[in-house]
């Protein structure tokens, strides 16, 4: 079996190594945009899982300008270990939604900090105008730019459910328009979708492993308080999945994914503060081990470089 630094798959920490020459870590921030699920556009409540931070609950102050909010990132990573190469990650709500001019002057001041590897942006495929591609596409000259797409998962039925707002072809048209550009894209993807089975959820990975992404975010679903999801799990219309269930999907997904798509996340955080469901996930380190010892021990690993990264 193909050890990736230790790890049974292609993981992002080995990919970054390899590209850099060193430990890269993140810096989440916050440029202060919003979303057409929050702003009127398509709707005011944002996607059934989405917190009142827009799945930045970890990212630094808005009140903070970018180059103050990577310092800040650094400072305290560099209280534990040494770090020279960061990726700056606007994480909060739909990046690529608002003024250019707004999006070209954050951009550029996160790109030309003299710590910052690598340039990522999570958005929304509907939020990519002809205008933010260009921009994109200057800014992947300077350094690497990731853009991040919430897909979630390729089943409508369930994309209406989560208020998720555009259709699978516009995913689709995001993908090959980011890709002419030489724009790294790595896609988001939920595991424990009302209603989805575990053959549905295999369906949206072999769909996407089939598209030219370069990595994938893999995530349980995390009940938040405050949500119109907790809404639903406290009526009893929304389970939790159990960490032996989870780890089962995940494998699963990960043997029918390419060797040549880098694997950023096998689980999530969740703000253990507001988290309802599920509670084994606060630990994370915990599942983590857990899901590395069960990957060596699979049957279907052993003597494979991992159908996955």
């Amino acid at each position: 079996m193909r050890d990736w630094n230790g790890k049974p798959y292609h993981s992002l920490d080995y990919a970054l190594k390899a590209e850099f020459g060193e430990k890269v870590y993140k810096a989440a921030l916050n440029g202060g945009f919003t979303c057409p699920n929050r702003d009127g556009k398509l709707g005011t409540r944002g996607c059934i899982f989405c917190s009142a931070e827009g799945s930045g609950d970890f990212a630094a102050s808005v009140k903070l300008s970018i180059t103050e909010q990577i310092d800040t990132a650094i400072k305290a990573i560099r209280k534990k270990t040494t770090a020279n190469r960061f990726i700056a990650y606007f994480q909060s709500f739909t990046n690529t939604y608002g003024p250019i001019d707004k999006m070209r002057r954050l951009f550029a001041e996160a790109i030309h900090h003299p710590n910052t590897a690598v340039l990522s942006v999570a958005t929304r495929p509907d939020c990519l105008s002809d205008e933010v591609l260009e921009l994109l596409s200057e800014l992947n000259q300077i350094k690497p730019v990731w853009v991040e797409l919430g897909l979630q998962t390729i089943h409508e039925k369930t994309a209406e459910w989560m208020r998720r707002g555009y259709g699978l072809p516009v995913f689709a048209e995001a993908v090959k328009k980011l890709r002419e550009r030489n724009i790294t894209v790595v896609v988001h993807v939920i595991l424990g979708l009302k209603d989805e089975t575990k053959d549905m959820m295999l369906e949206t990975i072999r769909y996407l492993n089939h598209m030219d992404i370069q990595g994938i975010k893999l995530q349980l679903l995390h009940v938040i308080e405050g949500t119109d999801l907790a809404d639903e799990y406290l009526q009893g219309a929304q389970k939790a999945l159990s960490k032996e269930e989870y780890i089962d999907l995940l494998i699963a997904c990960l043997e029918n994914l390419s060797p040549d798509i880098v694997i950023h996340r096998l689980t999530g955080d969740g703000p253990s503060d507001r988290l309802i469901a599920p509670m084994w996930s606060v630990r994370k380190r915990e599942v983590l081990n857990q899901i590395h010892h069960e990957m060596k021990l699979r049957e279907s690993f052993q003597g494979k470089c991992f159908t996955l990264n």
